[in-house]
Order: structure tokens, then C-alpha cells, then sequence
């Protein structure tokens, strides 16, 4: 008769390692994805509210602001960066970029600004990102 032996075998030990491991980082892809969703929708919300502080200060000048600093009322959400690409009288556009979102950007183009001006955006008063 051999003696009972209490406690797991080294390979049942590596079987669930590598299931713990293989989790973790299904977790973890699904982890960034949403991180970066919440950040577009950010890029997206200040792009909002500056189409809204645009024509408040058009009401007020007759033209569009040049920079969102030109805009008194207006501060962006931390890591948001908002760049004005065109702004005129008849129209403006802005791209909005996070730096922890690499390699995307949403942009929003209104009256006779071009797409061009804004990329990704490709019909005007609708903010696109990529």
C-alpha cells in the first residue's frame, strides 16, 4: 500500500497558470478596448461643447474663433487636445485628438469648411472619429 499524498501535481499546478493566463489577458484586451471607447466618447462630448461655445461666440464676433483659447468659457477635458483647422466666417472646423489614444482622432466640420479640414469627418455638422 503507498502512502497518501495530499496537494496537486506539478502539472495540474501549469494547467491552471496557463488558464489563469489565458483569462487575464482576454480580460485584459477587453480592459483597453473600453478605456479607449470612454475616450472617444470624451473627444466627442468636448467637441460637442465647443460646436455649442462656437456660436456663442459667433452671436457675439460674426465670425468663428481661431483657437478654443479664444473662447473664454470653453476648457477641454484633461488630455484632450483641440486644434481649430478653419475658421472663418462662413464656417469652422476642429480636429480633437487624447494622447492616450494613439493613432485616432475625431473630427467636425460646419458650414463651408471642407472634410478635408477635419479628418475623419465627411458630412458636415457630424462628428466622425476613426
Amino acid at each position: 500500500m503507498t502512502p497518501r499524498r495530499d496537494g496537486f501535481t506539478l502539472i495540474e499546478l501549469l494547467i491552471v497558470i496557463v488558464i489563469i493566463g489565458l483569462l487575464a489577458a482576454f480580460a485584459q484586451s477587453f480592459l483597453w478596448s473600453a478605456k479607449d471607447r470612454a475616450l472617444i466618447s470624451t473627444l466627442k462630448h468636448d467637441m460637442r461643447v465647443l460646436a455649442t461655445q462656437q456660436e456663442t461666440y459667433f452671436g457675439s464676433n460674426f465670425r468663428y474663433a481661431p483657437a478654443p483659447t479664444d473662447i473664454g468659457e470653453y476648457v477641454s477635458s484633461p488630455g484632450v487636445v483641440i486644434t481649430i483647422t478653419y475658421a472663418q466666417a462662413d464656417g469652422w472646423a476642429v480636429i480633437a485628438t487624447h494622447g492616450s489614444v494613439v493613432g485616432k482622432q475625431c473630427g467636425l466640420f460646419i458650414g463651408n469648411a471642407l472634410a478635408a479640414d477635419a479628418p475623419p469627418a465627411t458630412q458636415q455638422g457630424v462628428i466622425d472619429c476613426d
